[in-house]
């Protein structure tokens, strides 16, 4: 079963006076399991493809699957649903709630769950010692550096317990040493099954995926590995 399966999606802004194809006729599947890079220059349509994939926006025209489900016609309720449970996200600038405590922002997936303090608080634990930020579990994240901060969205992300994670230029706010760090520990999380899929347009955090799709003005204009296997 695919994670995700996108048949001919497109996406249109605006009306005929005045429209953007932000997508163009979009054919698209990732496996269960993969690591992917979207890589392409501003505007090339890579978000506009992440906000459909994670259930954020919908297409003008196409399909989109994820596990196996159309997303096509589904009440709010339930596109909710898939973002908290099916698929998570990383962003760029952490999206973390500043004044709150790490363990606040980590255990936020867990609202629409019956669990007790006592088991929020041991999950919270593990997904903040599985990125070796366990002792930052009482402090606010406004007093945390870039680095510690997108280890807790990680974390965050990891909480919700998704098959699917989402990372839109994870590495745009760190310097190197934090970029490196942030990929490995991404791939990691792809050795553990993760499907990833990490949006960016530097070529070096692109290297870390085994498979790589470039977009240029709204279309994929190359699958990297797909190229190579037809090329053996």
């Amino acid at each position: 079963m695919p994670a995700i399966e996108l048949t001919n999606v497109s996406k249109v802004y605006g009306n005929h006076k005045n429209k953007f194809t932000a997508l163009n006729n979009i054919n698209l599947t990732v496996e269960l399991g993969e690591f992917v890079a979207i890589v392409g220059p501003s505007g090339s349509g890579k978000t506009t493809l992440l906000n459909i994939m994670g259930c954020m926006d919908s297409p003008t025209r196409g399909e989109c699957k994820i596990m196996d489900r159309s997303t096509t016609g589904l009440k709010d309720s339930q596109l909710i649903h898939i973002r908290n449970r099916v698929v998570s996200f990383i962003f760029q600038h952490y999206a973390l709630l500043n004044n709150y405590s790490v363990y606040d922002n980590v255990t936020l997936p867990f609202a629409e769950r019956k669990m007790s303090k006592h088991e929020k608080k041991e999950k919270a634990k593990q997904y903040l010692s599985k990125l070796g930020i366990e002792d930052l579990f009482h402090k606010k994240v406004k007093n945390l550096s870039g680095g510690q901060k997108q280890r807790v969205a990680i974390a965050r992300a990891l909480a919700s317990e998704a098959e699917i994670i989402f990372a839109d230029e994870p590495t745009g706010a760190l310097d190197s040493t934090n970029a490196d760090k942030l990929m490995e520990i991404l791939c990691n999380l792809n050795n553990e099954g993760k499907t990833i899929i990490v949006i960016t347009h530097d070529s070096h955090v692109a290297s870390y995926a085994n498979r790589k799709l470039f977009m240029k003005d709204g279309s994929i204009t190359f699958d990297e590995p797909l190229i190579v296997q037809k090329e053996a």
